[in-house]
């Protein structure tokens, strides 16, 4: 029987599908929530104790009253009538009515409940106000010594509760219609959205209610209660391909052969009901014969795929993030199985390049109804490193560094900035004099704080650390990183964020701090043992890389929209040797 599956099928399947209140594993999003709301507390109560206390009388906090004192002298009756509707767009009612008619309207939807975004915009509006009860407690700051135009609530200035209110409700509504509307005005409707806290906060301090670190206040935490909600909630929906439309089955889905679907899953993470919940969905797409074989802390994925590819599997199934995706792909390299990929890890970033929703269950069924792709990998060894294969990136020094300093325990509770935290501790990391020789060219000498091999090209938010690198060229694409001083750092992150590689020399190099390279054979012999890591995981150090690209090695199921995110349209020039 083929994998695709008939239009009344398909139809009969949607409904069903999309009846999750939160991705699979909610309980430890749950957790996350909680981790990062004690955190995002932390971190604003220990700004509130800072302002209030040691930085008092240090600029700009030292004229602050002026400024509140400055629109107490512009006031005028028509001001004041627009500050007082303002102000009541940030009201705790207002606020309150506002997200339960929003979250009822989603929940209403015929046919297509969205619990996912309702329960989104629920918990960033109800972090916020759990946070600024936290702050309010914690810190306390009178109010500006200004006549004020509203009775004063009991509650700290510090922060501004309107303006908090306001920033989660409405960003979160922009997130929403950024996210799930598709229509041409939606930008505009989302940038409005966005000007709502602004303007709420702008009336709070017109009216004399708060300080301008107050509203400042207020506007971070209610974006961090938006980025903590969708990130763990929404699964960064905003920055991936868009799943399949909830139509008929495309005729063009991939045909796969008869036999078993393996599912490769981690136990911890993939409970029963996740695992019932994935059956049932591949039973819709014609799928009836599937089964489940659990990772182990001594075999977290090869044994198992190499199980299924012996009893004849027609699809092998992994949830779990890029380590366990780049294990289970060994032991698929030109075996002709397919790979349909759950993301259920920290970064996901093989998931992320390949255009699959980072929803568990929406990206197998969008893998279901997509297409298959044949994409290559890479072959990594050196000395301490027995060769092994990769589908994100491998390399030595700062990135490998940052692997090595993100715990487990990190990676679980922040989940992907954990490495943005382990990164900024380890932006010192030093370099170490490199000899490249790619595809049996002449040796290369360069200084290096990082060398990385990459095989897709985008990081977590949409960004192209490697702008050329595609995973289906033949090619692996090498970053050299080698910034000196503040002002390199600077370049190169003005080469990173442009796409395209700087030509102004570091100085004393005669070199650029970014270059990029292309080949299909590498070796890499550094000066001294640097760290080094394959697609998260970390190695022995060591003094030497030998990279090499295997063509289209492994096939993958993808979305049918589009394979893999739109590459810039400036990308970076390399070197081929």
């Amino acid at each position: 029987m083929s994998v695709s599956v008939s239009a009344t099928a398909a139809a009969n399947a949607r409904p069903h599908a999309r009846k999750r209140v939160l991705p699979l594993g909610s309980a430890g999003a749950l957790g996350r929530v909680a981790v990062l709301t004690v955190s995002q507390a932390g971190l604003l109560v220990g700004a509130g104790l800072l302002i209030t206390g040691p930085a008092e009388h240090v600029w700009p906090l030292t004229v602050e009253d002026r400024v509140d004192e400055g629109l107490e002298g512009i006031r005028t009756g028509t001001l004041t009538t627009l500050s007082s509707v303002g102000s009541e767009g940030g009201n705790t009612l207002t606020v309150v009515i506002g997200t339960l008619l929003v979250c009822l309207g989603l929940l209403l939807i015929p046919r297509l409940p969205m619990w996912r975004q309702a329960v989104f915009l629920a918990v960033a509006v109800s972090t916020q106000a759990l946070v600024f009860l936290l702050i309010t407690l914690s810190v306390d700051r009178d109010r500006p010594d200004v006549h004020r135009l509203d009775a004063s609530p009991p509650t700290s200035s510090y922060t501004s509760g309107h303006t908090g209110a306001a920033t989660a409700l409405y960003t979160g509504l922009a997130v929403l219609v950024l996210t799930r509307v598709r229509r041409p005005w939606r930008k505009a409707l989302a940038g409005l959205l966005l000007l709502l806290p602004l303007l709420v906060g702008l009336a709070r301090l017109y009216r004399g209610m708060h300080h301008p670190t107050d509203v400042v206040g207020g506007l971070v935490n209610g974006l961090l209660s938006v980025a903590v909600a969708a990130r763990l909630l929404l699964i960064d929906a905003s920055v991936t391909a868009e799943p399949h439309p909830a139509t008929d089955a495309p005729a063009d889905a991939p045909d796969l052969a008869e036999g078993t679907v393996f599912v490769v899953h981690n136990p911890s993470v993939t409970g029963a009901g996740a695992r019932e919940e994935l059956r049932a969905l591949l039973g819709r797409y014609g799928r009836q014969d599937v089964e489940f074989l659990g990772t182990t802390p001594e075999d977290p994925g090869p044994g198992q795929t190499r199980e299924a590819v012996r009893r004849g599997a027609a699809l092998v199934v992994v949830c779990g993030g890029d380590g366990t995706v780049r294990a289970a792909a060994e032991e698929l390299v030109d075996s002709g199985v397919p790979l349909a990929i759950v993301p259920s890890g920290t970064g996901n970033l093989l998931a992320r390049n390949l255009g699959l929703p980072l929803d568990p269950a929406t990206a197998l069924e969008a893998a279901l109804a997509g297409r298959t792709r044949r994409i290559d990998l890479g072959r990594v060894e050196g000395d301490g490193l027995p060769a092994t294969v990769f589908a994100v990136m491998a390399g030595a020094g700062l990135d490998a560094a940052v692997m090595e300093r993100t715990g487990d325990r990190a990676k679980s509770a922040l989940g992907w900035p954990a490495y943005v935290l382990a990164g900024m501790e380890e932006i010192g990391h030093g370099r170490a004099e490199v000899v490249l020789r790619l595809d049996g060219g002449p040796e290369l000498r360069r200084a290096a704080r990082m060398a990385l091999v990459a095989n897709v090209g985008a990081l977590q938010g949409g960004i192209r650390l490697v702008p050329g690198a595609r995973p289906d060229d033949g090619h692996l694409d090498l970053l050299i990183l080698d910034p000196r001083g503040a002002g390199g750092w600077l370049r190169s992150l003005r080469t990173l964020l442009r796409r395209e590689e700087s030509t102004d020399p570091a100085p004393g190099t005669g070199l650029p701090p970014v270059e990029y390279f292309r080949f299909r054979h590498a070796e890499l012999t550094f000066s001294a043992p640097q760290p080094r890591e394959y697609d998260g995981e970390t190695a022995a150090h060591g003094t030497r890389l030998t990279v090499s690209v295997l063509p289209g090695a492994l096939t993958v199921l993808v979305p049918r929209e589009k394979a893999a995110p739109r590459d810039a349209r400036t990308t970076a020039p390399v070197v081929t040797a």
